[in-house]
């Protein structure tokens, strides 16, 4: 029986620059970072909250995905087409004051919405999040 998710991926363009990102602006955690012998690179990153979920950052060429795919990918990436979940916090508009004066792009301010508050953010990548505030769960 499937007991849970431990991993899920991500394709970015330049996995050094989302490790920084991650790390740096969202406050994630390095988890995983190694190298290969096929040039292949395992790296992932957790919320600090979150240890035991892995976000895997699969680079979108690397040598495990053929070139007419990665070409396609990247394609998608590179127009924002490519959406990566939801990343749940306890105070929407606050988390999204926070991470707006460290650089991070958003394609939508904080809204009220019928499941809580949202605003939409996007990596260094152009993936894009749903940032939610759960309804009920009050600021802290």
């Amino acid at each position: 029986m499937i007991q849970r998710v431990s991993h899920s991926s991500i394709y970015v363009l330049d996995q050094d620059a989302a490790r920084d990102f991650y790390v740096n602006k969202l406050g994630f955690e390095v988890r995983m970072d190694q190298g290969m012998e096929n040039g292949f690179r395992w790296l992932t990153v957790s919320p600090m909250g979150q240890p035991d979920f892995q976000l895997i950052l699969m680079k979108v060429d690397g040598p495990n995905i053929q070139p007419e795919a990665a070409a396609i990918l990247k394609s998608l990436l590179e127009k924002g087409r490519l959406g990566g979940g939801v990343l749940q916090v306890d105070d929407c508009r606050a988390t999204y004051d926070e991470l707006k004066a460290k650089g991070v792009e958003f394609l939508s301010p904080p809204a009220d919405r019928f499941y809580g508050v949202e605003a939409v953010m996007k990596d260094n990548s152009n993936n894009w999040f749903s940032m939610t505030q759960t309804k009920g769960m009050p600021p802290k």
